[in-house]
């Protein structure tokens, strides 16, 4: 179904000019999806049951309606009444936020993608993607733990801004691949560094259960019209390791979108993680520093927010 089309634009309410942010979030044991504004989400579902719109249910149903979606979402806000949003609106404080896109067709990952990373770990500047996989046994989501496994010895962290696919492509055109994109999201590539660089190669030492935190949200992807001008961070029990910004990346999130297209098909809801930037604890001076259980890493990302996870000791059960 159409669903913009069901939807009209009826006057200039406050949903017209906020940031639009979208979350899935548990509320009384029961999963929804909503808009993520200030201190409140508005849950769409709820929103237009009670303006009797035709809406998905679900999240990952709106991400494979790509750009119509987004737009349609957005238009059930321009024309919702404040009574009504009021009505469809619950506390951050009251739901649990969930990682944004939960079964993703494809989790994509990009090596070296940023200039100040490749010198920092002493690697010559790519002259094509170096992808690898992820499952999506890997994600969690905010505020949910990273788990230590207890064999790993270096456990490390990059902050990495992450895309969201919202439609099928196949040899997209850079010059097509913004009508492609549902929007962005941050993600931390969780690495065990002993393992990773054991085996010579990266899937085994990041593909551990809870190595993939996503979120906070989905930023939709008219909100961001420049994704390679984005400053990122990554702060470890609040000391700011990671200081960069997407302009750093050797390949431009439309570009890699674009070579990755001609490798395979991209589906809506694959998430493609663009590499990350410099700070990484591998390759501190004078020596490296590592995550141990009890540490907190915050990723945040420009448009976006911030992702947070603890390191917890894997149980012993």
């Amino acid at each position: 179904m159409n669903f913009s089309l069901r939807v009209s634009i009826v006057g200039d309410n406050a949903g017209r000019s906020r940031e639009l942010k979208l979350v899935r979030y548990l509320h009384s044991g029961v999963e929804s999806y909503g808009f993520l504004i200030n201190d409140e989400v508005v849950g769409l579902p709820v929103l237009s049951k009670v303006l009797r719109h035709p809406f998905p249910l679900n999240l990952e149903r709106l991400i494979s309606l790509g750009v119509e979606g987004a737009t349609a979402a957005e238009e059930l806000m321009r024309i919702s009444p404040e009574d009504v949003r009021r009505e469809a609106s619950l506390r951050v404080g009251d739901v649990t936020l969930l990682a944004p896109v939960l079964s993703p067709p494809k989790i994509i990952c990009l090596g070296l993608n940023y200039r100040d990373h490749a010198e920092e770990a002493g690697a010559k500047i790519p002259k094509n993607l170096i992808i690898f996989m992820k499952p999506r046994t890997a994600i969690v989501g905010p505020n949910e733990s990273i788990v230590y496994p207890s064999f790993v010895k270096k456990l490390d962290y990059e902050a990495e801004l992450a895309v969201v696919m919202g439609r099928r492509g196949k040899n997209i055109p850079v010059s097509d691949v913004e009508k492609h994109v549902f929007g962005y999201t941050a993600f931390n590539d969780v690495s065990a560094r002993d393992i990773q660089f054991g085996d010579k190669q990266w899937t085994r030492g990041k593909s551990f259960d809870t190595f993939a935190p996503m979120g906070p949200c989905i930023t939709l992807a008219k909100q961001i019209p420049n994704p390679n001008n984005l400053w990122m961070r990554t702060r470890v029990n609040g000391e700011v390791r990671q200081n960069s910004s997407t302009r750093n990346m050797v390949f431009s999130v439309y570009e890699v979108v674009h070579q990755l297209s001609r490798v395979m098909t991209l589906e809506p809801g694959d998430v493609i993680a663009t590499g990350t930037p410099a700070g990484v604890a591998a390759f501190m001076k004078p020596h490296p520093r590592y995550l141990s259980p009890g540490d907190m890493v915050e990723v945040e990302i420009e448009k976006i927010g911030t992702l947070r996870n603890a390191v917890a000791k894997e149980s012993q059960n």
